[in-house]
């Protein structure tokens, strides 16, 4: 056994600490560990690199053994430790003894997969993907050879085709006036490369129906009108919830930790990731990110394709869209771990990218979305103001989003700290159907990704519409308030539609109508309002038709009745954004004072309403978003690093009555109303559990 470590040293050549695992005896105990001499005299195993081995990796008929897994190696402290409960850094799967990989230790002491990190070497990478040192000596895969920079690596080929071994370590050659080249792979044409969907999977998904469906609900503003009175502006409230998650859809786990918590009972997602790595997101910023796309990585199913664009001066695909199988998402975290940033910031040919991704699918998931996240400015597309002119953000919006009215793609987009453009990517998440997030503190990243994904896999319904009709000849239907979902009002005023598109497991959704009412001795039938969606796992068109909304018309005129609690509440919301959108644009004429006095009298008018005072958590949550803001604008320069973009977001999230990421939105200890499904709580609890936070978050509580 011995003999056949010393042949694996020399077949290496290298300063290579072996642990040598430890072997059981007939007796069954454990024989004594031992640990080869170093190759180098005086060379010790702490800070140089080491690949660990196991006895499975010395096949008898081969004179070079294949460097495996199994060994159980000592600490600095000199205890050992089984690495069974240790996870590679790069594709998150266990490095467990045994299991028949290779892995290697760093010099800074960090252990990955050999076949992960030999990865980020052949895309030029470096530095340990942990803690960042630049390594001295670097894994080597003697296949990957051609993609090494000339003049980096102070191995010779001639001497690496003497060695049968499939690994080596090389020592990098210091060179300050060289810098590192990254292999630039030729994409096709067109992106109609895309992996075929799991048929099988798919087949099964058409068996699974849920036996819930959406609900309507109605409100009028009071049940009562004398028969002698006519109404005009009288507010009618709709509200639709949609059908809960499959209880063993397991949005919140890995998925590699349930076979349910994949995409097997849920409608399967096809994800574009847009990602900046320009100069600005060097250091830690880039590790955070890709940290957070590990996150999102590790929760896709195999059902769920995924793509990533990285840019900077321009766009590149990393790789084609592909299930999140197994191997599918070791290679997708491989790539992602391969990022380096530098350039400038090219979003609009980013956006061009992605969307031909989506245009050019030879298959097609019945979920599909974008994912953008930038913390700059775009420095190529947009065009100095001009006299004060707000620049033309459509620039940077592909035209087939701009000209798709039903929203299929929705693109998400995240400002990332205080240099983003928050006018742009609102506007181009607005565009979209997409929300628009502001990530303040960079440790939250991995949240706002978990937030937003914990939604997009639990869609239950699209294309949803819907649609009111009036019922007594002499009620008609004046205007619809429906945040940015397209509605429309027939000329007669006799119907209405408002188009929602997509909804979460367990979202709700509020549309408030203003119908006049005339004259009636008998009681009023007002309006009726029915839906029809999609259900995106089986296909099937579901309609549903609400109840009848009744006025009751009693011949008194002296009964007092207080206003529906549910209307009062959603003219807070509505009005708390009207309010928002107008002193934000106060704000960027530089008028801070006159925004802040806005905000201050819609505070005024919401503390005297019912639902404030009834206690209504809306209500008071609305409050305490609209006095945030105001702190937000004591000056300009705090309104321009973050007051703009808090502001953009919030408009963004009461618009579509979606959760967004801003401030301490995903933290549990906020008091501002977020929009969050459980979904969503259950991913956020996912992300906040499982790694490290020196905040020590808690869970967040749902709405």
């Amino acid at each position: 056994m011995e003999d056949a470590w010393r042949r694996a040293k020399r077949a290496l050549g290298l300063r290579l600490c072996v642990h040598v695992p430890a072997e059981e005896g007939e007796d069954g105990s454990s024989e004594r560990r031992r640990r080869l001499p170093a190759v180098a005299s005086g060379a010790r195993c702490r800070g140089e690199a080491a690949v660990t081995v196991g006895p499975e990796s010395v096949p008898a008929s081969s004179d070079v053994p294949l460097p495996l897994p199994g060994a159980v190696r000592r600490s600095k402290s000199g205890s050992s430790r089984s690495s069974s409960k240790r996870k590679c850094a790069i594709c998150f799967d266990s490095m467990r003894h045994g299991n028949g990989q290779a892995l290697f230790t760093a010099e800074c002491s960090h252990m990955f997969h050999f076949h992960c990190i030999s990865s980020n070497v052949k895309h030029g990478n470096y530095f340990c993907p942990i803690c960042r040192a630049k390594w001295k000596e670097i894994p080597f895969n003697r296949s990957l050879s051609s993609n090494i920079p000339h003049g980096r690596i102070g191995v010779s080929r001639a001497r690496l085709t003497q060695q049968d071994a499939n690994m080596a370590l090389l020592h990098q050659v210091p060179n300050r006036h060289q810098r590192v080249g990254r292999p630039h792979t030729s994409e096709p044409a067109d992106f109609n490369d895309d992996e075929p969907l799991q048929q099988s999977e798919v087949f099964d998904n058409l068996n699974v129906r849920s036996t819930k469906t959406a609900e309507i609900n109605t409100y009028p503003e009071f049940s009562t009108i004398p028969q002698s009175s006519s109404k005009d502006e009288f507010a009618i409230l709709i509200h639709l919830k949609a059908p809960s998650a499959n209880p063993d859809q397991g949005t919140g786990k890995l998925a590699n930790e349930s076979s349910a918590g994949s995409s097997r009972n849920r409608a399967p997602v096809d994800l574009v990731t847009v990602l900046d790595v320009s100069g600005s997101m060097a250091g830690t910023k880039l590790a955070l990110l890709k940290r957070a796309m590990g996150f999102v990585v590790q929760h896709l199913g195999p059902n769920d394709r995924l793509s990533v664009i990285a840019f900077s001066s321009s766009a590149r695909r990393l790789f084609h869209l592909q299930p999140m199988s197994h191997h599918g998402r070791q290679q997708a975290l491989q790539a992602i771990n391969s990022l380096g940033a530098g350039g400038g910031t090219n979003i609009a040919d980013a956006l061009k990218k992605a969307m031909k991704v989506t245009e050019d699918r030879s298959y097609k998931n019945s979920v599909c979305s974008i994912i953008l996240l930038s913390d700059g400015q775009d420095t190529y597309n947009i065009s100095s103001n001009v006299q004060g002119a707000l620049p033309d953000y459509k620039s940077l919006v592909p035209s087939s989003i701009l000209n798709d009215a039903r929203h299929t793609v929705p693109l998400h987009a995240f400002g990332f700290g205080a240099d983003h453009d928050s006018d742009s990517l609102h506007s181009i998440a607005q565009a979209s159907g997409g929300t628009f997030s502001f990530i303040e503190d960079e440790g939250v990243m991995q949240d706002a990704f978990a937030q937003c994904i914990g939604g997009l896999l639990s869609i239950v319904i699209q294309e949803l519409r819907v649609s009111m009709e009036c019922v007594h000849p002499g009620v008609e239907l004046s205007s619809i308030k429906s945040g940015s979902y397209p509605s429309k009002v027939a000329r007669d005023g006799r119907n209405g539609s408002v188009d929602i598109g997509h909804l979460y497991a367990d979202e709700e959704r509020d549309i408030l109508l203003s119908v006049n009412i005339p004259q009636s001795r008998h009681q009023t039938s007002a309006l009726k309002v029915s839906c029809a969606y999609r259900d995106p796992v089986t296909g099937e068109t579901i309609k549903i038709q609400g109840d009848e909304v009744k006025i009751n018309r009693p011949t008194t005129s002296n009964i007092s009745e207080p206003v529906s609690i549910e209307v009062d509440r959603e003219r807070n919301r509505i009005q708390a954004a009207e309010s928002i959108e107008s002193a934000r644009a106060a704000a960027e004429r530089g008028a801070l004072s006159e925004a802040v006095a806005i905000l201050e009298d819609c505070r005024r008018t919401l503390s005297q309403s019912l639902a404030s005072r009834s206690g209504d958590r809306l209500s008071l949550s609305l409050d305490a978003e609209l006095r945030e803001m105001q702190e937000r604008m004591a000056n300009r320069q705090l309104y321009e690093s973050s007051g703009r973009a808090y502001m953009l977001s919030g408009l963004s999230s009461h618009s579509w009555q979606r959760a967004t990421t801003r401030g301490d939105s995903t933290d549990s200890s906020t008091v501002i109303y977020s929009y969050q499904t459980p979904s969503m709580v259950e991913m956020l609890q996912h992300s906040q559990n499982h790694l490290p936070s020196p905040q020590g978050r808690q869970r967040p509580w749902p709405r």
